[in-house]
């Protein structure tokens, strides 16, 4: 699954310490979701988007073969 945190997270000047307190998670799961390394649960991701005010979609896209 492809994921836009990092740009959004650039686009509001957070940090991924900054994104994971006001998410509820570690800096090292931001940093996992934004190396492709971790897939975050449904509410995780709804929580990022809503966080950013976008879409879910245009935060995760699934690629081909998910």
């Amino acid at each position: 699954m492809k994921n836009t945190v990092h740009v959004q997270r650039a686009i509001h000047k957070m940090t991924q310490a900054d994104l994971s307190e006001v998410i509820g998670v570690s800096r090292q799961t931001i940093n996992s979701i934004e190396k492709n390394r971790y897939v975050p649960s449904t509410v995780l991701a709804l929580k990022i988007a809503q966080h950013f005010k976008t879409p879910v979609e245009h935060i995760f896209e699934l690629e081909e073969g998910d």
